[in-house]
């Protein structure tokens, strides 16, 4: 079931690029491995997966030093697309390639310390909240423009683009005034001289929805591994 998931999804993510005018060769997939066990990221990686998310740092760390160094040559990718506590910046800068979820000046602070002491340029996306749902992580609308210039003024990082998460729907179209939102917000930032290539927008549930509105990175779980094993 893994490679006939993987394919229909690759079949609708290039649709919905084609729709919207778009190269399907500009939207990456991002692979949610969030409670899938290591075997069936070995399988995933033999057939052609290779960027990698996970949420937790603790459940990425014994994934990733296992499969680093079993399939080191592959260029593997593994991006963290979950909330990270400030506490947590230096396993964060050591496991991942790609950080989703910069929300704080402190926060991106701590990581640019941690990347320097690793001898690293760390990757990563600032996760703006534009919803209103107090669950959900991630830097303001207002607040925005002043974390985007924290940023780019440390040497240790790298901003590439901004991240959402809309609130959940039980169909993908109500997900769309926030996926678009967040475009339009990278379209009058990078006015500004701001330089974010990168929409990281979309699951399982809306991700072709996403891809319409200029999402780049989709992140997906459940349409390729299945429901969600409890951990």
């Amino acid at each position: 079931m893994l490679l006939e998931n993987t394919s229909a999804v690759f079949k609708k993510m290039s649709h919905a690029a084609m729709r919207s005018g778009r190269r399907p060769e500009d939207v990456r997939l991002v692979a949610v491995t969030k409670t899938v066990g290591i075997d069936e990221i070995r399988k995933a990686a033999d057939i052609g997966l290779r960027v990698f998310g996970e949420n937790k740092i603790q459940e990425a760390k014994e994934k990733i030093t296992i499969l680093k160094f079993e399939i080191s040559n592959s260029n593997i990718e593994w991006h963290l697309i979950g909330h990270l506590q400030r506490n947590k910046a230096k396993y964060a800068v050591r496991l991942f390639e790609l950080i989703h979820s910069l929300d704080s000046e402190g926060l991106a602070a701590d990581l640019n310390r941690e990347a320097e002491k690793a001898g690293k340029i760390q990757r990563v996306l600032i996760q703006v909240k534009l919803s209103t749902e107090e669950t959900k992580s991630g830097i303001s609308e207002q607040d925005l423009p002043l974390l985007l210039k924290k940023v780019t003024s440390l040497e240790n990082l790298k901003l590439e683009g901004l991240m959402t998460i809309p609130p959940f729907f039980d169909a993908p179209e109500p997900a769309r005034p926030f996926f678009k939102r967040l475009c339009e917000l990278r379209d009058e930032l990078e006015k500004k001289g701001f330089v974010l290539p990168e929409l990281s927008m979309g699951m399982s549930n809306d991700y072709e929805v996403a891809i319409q509105e200029g999402a780049t990175l989709v992140r997906i779980g459940t349409a390729i591994f299945g429901e969600r094993r409890d951990t």
